[in-house]
């Protein structure tokens, strides 16, 4: 494997980059491939490093105190996850797990060697910026979908969302997992699907979902 081949094509700000700092990313830099369902980070039990995603599906949580979880955001291909990182923000007053959602392949970033190119290099320091506002905009806009929005409509928003990324209409995912991505429990996510099946927007069966009336559904995210 060419990490820095690797680097060049999956690293955002790499062509901005001078040689020497090229070297130090590269040098700082491994490849990790996990099955789907490892925890890749746990809370602020460690510090993992940065991680690039080079192939894959990777999830950010959290945990309430009963052990309920919900997710924050997914992240794809060549999307990167600083709450992995947790040592370099001692800011972060909640802790995040990060879990393989999918088989993933990615490039792992010591947070040391981050950190110090962050503050020797003006691009890299703006690029986190950029990059933490943006998941900070995304966090925020769940709590909005929360707060503002019935049941009913977070999870046919869930449901399309899903299609868009498997590209099918038929899903294989229980309820457990749905509930864990909503922060809710099983049973409500049961009885909000027995609904949209009584309403033939959906067809439930056994470890999956089909979804015969998308247009419906997503008249309902408008």
């Amino acid at each position: 494997m060419d990490i820095k081949n690797d680097l060049a094509a999956f690293f955002p700000v790499w062509s901005k980059l001078n040689d020497k700092e090229r070297d130090i990313l590269t040098n700082g830099t491994s490849v990790k491939t996990v099955k789907a369902g490892t925890i890749i980070h746990n809370g602020a039990e460690d510090c993992v490093g940065l991680l690039l995603i080079k192939k894959g599906i990777i999830r950010t949580y959290i945990l309430n105190e009963s052990g309920r979880e919900i997710t924050l955001y997914r992240l794809f291909e060549r999307d990167m996850c600083l709450f992995s990182a947790s040592c370099m923000m001692n800011s972060i007053q909640f802790e995040v797990n990060v879990e393989a959602e999918t088989d993933a392949e990615m490039l792992v970033i010591k947070s040391p060697v981050y950190e110090g190119l962050m503050q020797k290099s003006l691009v890299v320091a703006n690029y986190t910026s950029q990059l933490m506002a943006t998941r900070f905009s995304e966090v925020m806009w769940l709590i909005e979908q929360i707060m503002f929005k019935s049941f009913d409509v977070r999870l046919a928003e869930f449901l399309c969302e899903e299609i868009n990324i498997e590209q099918n209409s038929t899903l294989s995912i229980t309820h457990e997992k749905i509930a864990r991505h909503m922060g809710t429990a099983r049973e409500v996510v049961t009885r909000m699907l027995k609904y949209f099946q009584s309403e033939k927007m959906v067809r439930l069966f056994r470890g999956g979902i089909e979804v015969i009336d998308e247009d419906r559904l997503r008249k309902m995210c408008n």
